[in-house]
């Protein structure tokens, strides 16, 4: 061992030792503590001259996205939360089952790692924190490089709330400036657990760590609007959804399918709300500088679609929000069917929903498999038949999917900027990461009436449809 790696290891652990210490003392905090610093961490991101801050200088320091949509992203994430939180219990005996004689009490995990991507530098760190927190745990989070100093900014802000409720400000710490890969790699291997959202890559790290981690698979949403589908509606939807926070977000739509009777329709409805589409020469164009070797562009990632035609030099009206091509085909060889982390969006034409559903299942073998899909639609039928049949852990019906994928008011899946992807995507699970995640359940067994059943109750139908006895 190197010295440079045995001061990595020495730093490291000196962060899991203090984690450790608050986390002994918080461990003796009942629900209702628990929940008072739950709120003084929401508080922390969600008050309005911190939230401005956090917001300016997450943009200012990793260059993506835009100041107006987090603030509001920060904004309605935490407060999700928080709503989820409130009657939520993550202390003592948490369930009973008298009928099983069964009681389940929650436990924490003990040091939880989060790593964190650039593109929501704070709605997510805050996210995994408060998540985190409400199971008596102490976090240490891993941000980007480009995320590290408004990861800072938000710790100062999480630990003056902490201090205001008597709570240990080292439950909630982050990773030495500047953050590297061997401190991060590092901090996987002596923490109690990992939640890792972020690059294909981080993920794997987490999961080949030898740590108890969960990872969340690559967005690359695709959305299929049917010929019963309001076009209006459908149009507004998409384009608040795809040019929100230019597009930062894994559950943006990057494939949209129409199918053949309303394409004509929708495709004027997706101009009125502020989409452009590319003609041969402006896609050639874009697909050009959008990626290099393969390799999305760093320097269009999370642009706005007004910035990606200035970069591209492209002719687009000055009101722009989403750029669009039309494709016909998917995969490696197709890149513009893949997760393009910009306002940029791929059409494809359908001529029926049977057809709709082989295309997006090319498109989710290809990239995004297990995330979600979103379905536009007057059709009650049709987003049971996608469930039962296509790859995808959710279907968004009639909703603006990247607001609806984590969480929304009018939804009930748990606010969440982690989407689990199922092992379609390569994780452990399939639902939107939340609190529950970050417990362990001791559960008591008490011996009850016995339920044995006789032999003839279980195979009696078998005997009889086979012949057998």
């Amino acid at each position: 061992m190197t010295n440079h790696s045995t001061q990595v290891v020495i730093e490291v652990a000196e962060l899991i030792k203090k984690a450790r210490a608050a986390q002994e003392i918080y461990n003796a905090y009942d629900q209702a503590a628990v929940d008072e610093v739950v709120t003084a961490v929401g508080w922390a991101v969600i008050n309005d001259d911190n939230n401005q801050r956090l917001s300016e200088q997450a943009v200012a320091d990793t260059g993506l996205g835009n100041v107006k949509d987090k603030f509001v992203k920060n904004r309605r994430k935490t407060l999700g939360l928080l709503r989820d939180l409130a009657s939520a219990r993550s202390v003592g005996v948490i369930a009973e089952y008298p009928d099983k004689g069964l009681v389940e009490i929650a436990r924490p995990v003990g040091v939880v790692a989060a790593i964190v991507p650039s593109t929501n530098p704070v709605a997510t760190p805050a996210n995994k924190t408060i998540n985190a927190l409400k199971g008596r745990n102490a976090i240490i989070l891993a941000p980007s490089p480009r995320g590290q100093n408004v990861c800072a900014t938000l710790i100062s802000m999480i630990h003056h709330e902490l201090e205001r409720v008597g709570a240990p400000t080292d439950l909630v710490q982050k990773l030495p400036s500047p953050v590297n890969k061997a401190h991060t790699i590092e901090l996987l291997h002596q923490v109690d657990l990992i939640v890792a959202t972020g690059s294909r890559n981080n993920v794997r790290a987490a999961y080949s760590s030898g740590t108890p981690a969960i990872g969340v698979g690559a967005g690359n949403v695709v959305s299929i609007v049917d010929e019963t589908a309001d076009p209006i509606a459908a149009a507004s939807r998409i384009v608040t959804s795809k040019s929100f926070d230019n597009a930062t977000s894994c559950s943006s739509e990057n494939n949209l399918i129409i199918i053949e009777p309303i394409y004509d329709a929708m495709m004027n409805a997706l101009a009125m709300e502020g989409s452009y589409l590319l003609d041969t020469a402006g896609k050639d164009a874009l697909g050009k500088v959008l990626w290099h070797n393969g390799h999305l562009n760093p320097r269009l990632i999370a642009h706005s679609a007004e910035e990606i035609a200035l970069a591209v030099d492209l002719d687009v009206p000055a009101d722009t929000r989403v750029l669009m091509v039309e494709e016909l085909d998917y995969g490696p060889d197709h890149p513009f069917s893949g997760e393009k982390l910009s306002p940029v969006l791929t059409v494809y034409r359908a001529r029926d929903f049977e057809h709709a559903k082989t295309i997006a299942r090319g498109i989710m073998d290809y990239q995004g498999k297990g995330h979600s899909l979103g379905l536009h639609t007057r059709d009650e039928a049709r987003p049971l038949d996608l469930g039962l049949n296509l790859p995808v852990c959710r279907i968004i019906v009639n909703q603006i999917h990247s607001y609806a994928t984590g969480g929304n008011f009018d939804n009930g899946l748990p606010f969440s900027l982690s989407m689990g992807c199922g092992s379609w995507g390569g994780n452990s699970i399939s639902d939107n990461m939340n609190y529950r995640h970050y417990l362990n359940t001791t559960r008591i067994s008490r011996a009850i009436e016995p339920d044995e059943p006789m032999i003839p109750e279980i195979f009696s139908d078998y005997w009889n449809k086979y012949e057998i006895g």
